[in-house]
């Protein structure tokens, strides 16, 4: 096993996890609206969704390492065509951190986690991002494809469901500190584009 790889996977998701997007913005604004543990219903859900995801590419580029190794190539080629394409999204973003809670609606725990995972499971783009970012972490050469998806799934849960929670958790103190420094919007978008074109470039390189 490549422990390194694993490492490198976790930071990798560390990082994304905190870099501002639709689901740790959610969470906060719904902290902050409707109090902590509405928060947390609302990373539970999320995160349980991650699950369908994981699966779909779990058993659908396993077959594919199984069957053409040139297939797999042009599938990292494309992830990390995909990546580069989500940082050039992020470059020509806003680096302001919208943070209006007016028009967040208040709602039950449930409903809450059964809209993280509705919201999960239902977007596309969160197959599409696993599939470009999972195949160039495999970090064994005798483990099954399938165990090592499931096993980056679930470290991406992990790390995703720590970070998130502490957004939640401390949502009244971000939201401040977002409020107050006006730049940290632009420090972490270049964050989000490094970490992006990095990971293309690690899947780009990365061996089967």
């Amino acid at each position: 096993m490549n422990y390194d790889t694993l490492i490198a996977f976790i930071v990798a998701t560390s990082v994304l996890s905190l870099s501002p997007g639709p689901d740790n913005i959610y969470v906060l604004m719904q902290s902050i609206v409707n109090g902590t543990k509405y928060g947390l219903a609302t990373v539970c859900g999320l995160i349980f969704g991650c699950l369908f995801h994981t699966t779909l590419v779990a058993f659908g580029v396993s077959a594919i390492i199984k069957e053409n190794d040139t297939l797999f190539f042009a599938i990292k080629c494309l992830g990390a065509g995909y990546l580069l394409y989500l940082a050039y999204k992020v470059y020509r973003s806003d680096a302001k951190v919208d943070l209006n809670s007016d028009a967040v609606p208040k709602k039950s725990m449930l409903q809450l986690f059964k809209q993280g995972v509705i919201m999960n499971v239902l977007n596309p783009k969160v197959s599409i991002f696993f599939l470009a970012f999972f195949p160039g972490f495999l970090y064994s050469e005798t483990i099954s494809s399938v165990k090592q998806f499931y096993v980056l799934g679930l470290l991406f849960m992990a790390t995703s469901f720590i970070i998130f929670s502490i957004i939640a958790i401390l949502a009244g103190s971000i939201s401040t500190y977002l409020k107050s420094h006006k730049n940290i919007g632009v420090v972490l978008k270049w964050l989000q584009i490094v970490v992006f074109v990095g990971i293309a470039v690690f899947i780009l390189f990365s061996e089967k």
